[in-house]
């Protein structure tokens, strides 16, 4: 995300969409009843209204409406935002509904009342060039799964299966495999250029990679071991200690150590409240240092119109200098999160 021009005291900010993984933080920072200003197309009447034959054109236009509801889905790759006109051209009409758009290289302004401050770290967050390039390859005998890792989780890009033959009833993996593995590798390491490659495997199989590999490729690479392939055995590498010095820039781990921080103070010292009802007595006592919430309920709440009793929780902790942690529901830290009601906290003392 590029900032160009900010002032948070005024609670204004103007950004430029530079990938879809700021799309995703986009949908953290915009709350309903905000002002956003972006160019967009706008249906234009031509002629007279009594015209049967008057045309309708689609004019670029820079529009400011009044956010009622928004979407963003990875799949798309748009921002949806709906509301009403509160400024633009003479010809349009305020106080219509309009929708923008906002995708890759789209440039836009916010207005809010104010911005909380995790939603300022997340616009911090996302203009610094410290997103590392990672490459993950869960690989067995007979098969090799790839994903890239990404600020919302990671991406599935694809996989390959190998020729395992029967002899004797004993399966062997086909020779050929591994070289196939090691060309799929360099591959993407050619196109994306990426900073580290983790590989790992069920036993021992990952050192049939690690005999093959050569410079420069070589260096890039840092061997795990995980008992599953497929996004199972990903999600396992994820949290593999020797990953996570590589992983350490990736708020992708620091989510699921947020959470695994969660229920060991759930499970062994009791210092933590997990579900809404329970969380927002802790926060009405004072007791939250840190506050967990999964963007899937925050989607949810929006979607039921219901957001707002979730916005007042987390401007209370951050009144009562707590913590906001923001966590993916891609992955397992927020799958486990979501699994005790997409949200939880972890407390100054016990009540």
């Amino acid at each position: 995300m590029k900032i160009i021009k900010k002032d948070y005291k005024k609670g204004f900010i103007k950004l430029k969409i530079e990938n879809l993984d700021d799309l995703w933080y986009t949908s953290y920072i915009i709350d309903k009843s905000d002002i956003i200003k972006a160019k967009t197309y706008r249906k234009i009447k031509l002629g007279e209204d009594t015209d049967r034959n008057k045309k309708v054109i689609k004019r670029a236009v820079y529009l400011a409406i009044e956010i009622e509801k928004f979407e963003f889905s990875k799949y798309t790759n748009v921002f949806r935002i709906s509301g009403i006109i509160k400024g633009g051209p003479e010809d349009i009409p305020l106080g219509d509904h309009h929708t923008i758009n906002l995708e890759e290289g789209s440039e836009f302004s916010l207005q809010k009342a104010s911005f909380l401050k995790y939603q300022i770290d997340k616009i911090e967050e996302s203009a610094k060039d410290t997103h590392s390039k990672i490459l993950i390859c869960v690989h067995d005998r007979d098969e090799a799964y790839f994903a890239m890792l990404k600020k919302y989780g990671f991406e599935l890009i694809s996989q390959i299966k190998g020729n395992v033959a029967k002899k004797a009833d004993v399966k062997t993996e086909s020779s050929d495999f591994y070289p196939q593995i090691k060309k799929v590798l360099e591959e993407y390491d050619a196109k994306y250029n990426f900073s580290n490659i983790i590989i790992a495997s069920p036993g021992f199989w990952k050192e049939y990679i690690q005999k093959i590999m050569k410079d420069p490729i070589k260096k890039k690479i840092v061997y795990a071991t995980c008992s599953a392939v497929g996004s199972n055995g990903i999600n396992e590498v994820i949290k593999r200690p020797e990953v996570q010095t590589v992983l350490k820039q990736e708020k992708f781990a620091s989510e699921i150590k947020e959470v695994e921080k969660l229920l060991e103070e759930i499970g062994k010292n009791g210092k933590a409240e997990y579900g809404l009802k329970e969380v927002k007595k802790a926060i009405d006592l004072g007791a939250v240092s840190d506050l967990l919430i999964t963007d899937d309920l925050i989607h949810k709440k929006r979607q039921e119109e219901k957001f707002e009793e979730i916005d007042f929780l987390m401007r209370k902790v951050e009144s009562m200098q707590g913590k906001i942690h923001l966590i993916s529901s891609e992955h397992s830290g927020g799958k486990k999160l979501d699994g005790l009601g997409g949200i939880g906290s972890i407390l100054r003392y016990k009540i």
